[in-house]
C-alpha cells in the first residue's frame, strides 16, 4: 500500500526550521556581506547610538561611539577616497567618500592616509586617540555617516549600523526543542 503525504505536510516542518534560525538558537557570530564592515576590530561594543536630530542644526548625535582602546587601528568601513585627514575643532578626523553619495567619518583618528588616497575596506587608516566627549570609556571611536545629497536637498546623517550586512550564524539543534 502506497503511504500518502498530506498536501501541505511540509509547512509544519518549515515552520519548525524557522523557528529555530528565527530565534530557537544563539547566535555563535555573523558573516559581514555587503560592501561596508565595522571600522575595527574585533567587533567592538557600541556605548552610544545613533540619535538624529528633527533638524541637521538641532543637538543630537550624528553617528555611533564604539568602545576601542588607545592606538587601536581604524579600519576603512567600505572603499573609498581620502577627501579629509586633518583636524577639526581641535579633534583629528578621517573622511572617507565611497559610492552612493556616502561619506563616513572617524573620530578622534590620527591618520595613517593621505587626502586623495584610494582605500579598500579594512584597510588601516589610523590610529584611535584617547577619549571621545560623552563615551563612558577611556577610549571611543565615533562613527559618522552622512548622505550627500544633489543641490536641490540637503545632507542627511544616517545612522552607520545600518550600512553592516550581517548574516547571522546559528547552530541548528541536533534534536527539535519541545
Amino acid at each position: 500500500m502506497a503511504s500518502r503525504v498530506r498536501p501541505y505536510a511540509w509547512i509544519s516542518g518549515a515552520a519548525l526550521v524557522l523557528t529555530v534560525v528565527a530565534g530557537g538558537a544563539a547566535p555563535v557570530g555573523a558573516v559581514e556581506t555587503g560592501p561596508f564592515g565595522w571600522p575595527l576590530r574585533p567587533r567592538p561594543t557600541v556605548e552610544r547610538r545613533f540619535d538624529k536630530p528633527e533638524r541637521n542644526w538641532l543637538p543630537g548625535h550624528r553617528g555611533v561611539d564604539l568602545a576601542a582602546t588607545e592606538g587601536q587601528p581604524v579600519l576603512a568601513a567600505g572603499d573609498g577616497i581620502v577627501v579629509f585627514a586633518g583636524t577639526v575643532a581641535g579633534k583629528p578626523v578621517v573622511s572617507i567618500d565611497h559610492e552612493g553619495g556616502l561619506r563616513t567619518t572617524y573620530e578622534p583618528v590620527q591618520a595613517q592616509v593621505k587626502v586623495g588616497t584610494r582605500i579598500s575596506r579594512g584597510t588601516p587608516i589610523g590610529s584611535l586617540g584617547a577619549g571621545h566627549e560623552g563615551c563612558p570609556v577611556p577610549a571611543c571611536l565615533h562613527w559618522g555617516v552622512r548622505r550627500e545629497s544633489s543641490i536641490h536637498s540637503r545632507r542627511e546623517y544616517i545612522d552607520p549600523l545600518g550600512l553592516l550586512h550581517e548574516v547571522p550564524v546559528r547552530l541548528k539543534p541536533l534534536k527539535p526543542a519541545l
